[in-house]
């Protein structure tokens, strides 16, 4: 049988590692302190209090879980291995073999948590598609990114409420908002803002002629309704409107959408997908209030430039990423130099080795 070893050591040397990163021992006094917090009677007396202790209670537990679970099945492993050798048994070997794989796939994904480091990488994430210079190619470019991200959130488990929709003069959109929801939402797509540049023969030319489009993508971390900044009603103007675009059922034919402008900063928000124009102004000033606090954020920075100050054009020399269909295939990534000629994958959803790549690359200092 061949000898697996320094695979079952280098497995439980990331364990013990994952055991760090992932601080289990604070994970677990933590989670006994939550258990009892969970168990008193008047929980729920305060529902907004009684949803932060659950929450974190199962973000905690499933840490602890994970952990618990990868130890276990290194253990199983490398009990297997050892009676197949001590018996002489060789035919146990593509069971280790399969065992250490996926493994090592499971700490693949788990050691990416050692790279977050922002305060609010645990979040939902509230993110934005616009279109830029390029015409109707950048609105068709716009739609593209909005399914591009829309499928990879749903590849890792998370979902997607697609909050407003602006569709393109001729075609595709002008901008559309959308929230992801899962854990780590936001911290995995904060390396996605920026302006993305496609290359490609232009569906929209009669002549077939080669077109460069832009698009931009951002992403506020949501906030819970207790971390909403006190917004005046004085510095809103709120403007009702008819609801079109992409909702399906729910889009009514009344003037039920709703688009709030923060009079002082200039932002902007729409929302149109909810069930009434109560709904709907509900939510969009949950994403004016999540914006407006990112923008908050950004200003108190000293050591970065102000969110509110100079910002690149969606246009030539801008891009964080191109995407190249003509010519040749190529999808690559300006700022970690990752690149792979798989585009239509990543067209797909397949984001997680650039996702990836800019973590390591922000950790090696590279985003300074």
């Amino acid at each position: 049988m061949r000898d697996f070893s320094d695979d079952l050591s280098e497995l439980t040397k990331r364990v013990q590692d994952a055991h760090g990163y992932l601080h289990i021992d604070e994970a677990r006094d933590r989670l006994a302190e939550l258990e009892v917090e969970a168990s008193k009677p008047d929980l729920w007396d305060d529902p907004d209090a009684a949803r932060r202790v659950t929450t974190e209670m199962s973000s905690v537990r499933d840490d602890v879980e994970l952990l618990d679970g990868l130890s276990a099945r290194v253990e199983d492993v490398e009990t297997l291995y050892q009676l197949g050798r001590e018996e002489g048994d060789d035919s146990v070997e593509p069971e280790v073999e399969a065992g250490l794989t996926a493994l090592r796939g499971e700490l693949d994904r788990l050691e990416l948590r050692a790279l977050f480091t922002g305060e609010y990488d645990e979040r939902d994430a509230i993110c934005q598609v616009s279109s830029g210079a390029g015409g109707t190619d950048a609105q068709d470019w716009t739609l593209m990114l909005l399914r591009m991200f829309t499928r990879w959130a749903e590849r890792r488990g998370f979902t997607v409420e697609l909050d407003e929709v602006n569709e393109g003069t001729e075609a595709g959109l002008s901008s559309a908002t959308f929230t992801v929801r899962g854990r780590w939402a936001y911290g995995l797509l904060t390396g996605e803002k920026g302006v993305h540049r496609l290359i490609r023969i232009s569906p929209f030319d009669a002549n077939a002629r080669r077109q460069t489009a832009f698009a931009a993508f951002d992403a506020v971390p949501a906030l819970d309704a207790a971390e909403l900044p006190d917004i005046d009603p004085n510095d809103l103007r709120i403007d009702t409107y008819r609801s079109s675009g992409a909702g399906g059922q729910h889009v009514n034919v009344t003037d039920s959408a709703v688009r709030i402008t923060h009079l002082p900063t200039g932002v902007v928000v729409s929302c149109q997908n909810q069930r009434s124009q109560l709904q709907n102004r509900q939510k969009a000033m949950e994403i004016l209030a999540a914006r407006l606090a990112q923008l908050h954020r950004e200003e108190q920075r000293a050591e970065l430039e102000r969110l509110s100050g100079e910002k690149r054009d969606v246009a030539f020399g801008s891009q964080i990423r191109t995407y190249t269909l003509h010519p040749y295939q190529l999808v690559k990534d300006e700022r970690t130099r990752y690149e792979t000629g798989n585009v239509q994958a990543v067209l797909d959803g397949d984001l997680d080795a650039f996702i990836e790549a800019f973590l390591h690359w922000r950790r090696s200092g590279g985003a300074e």
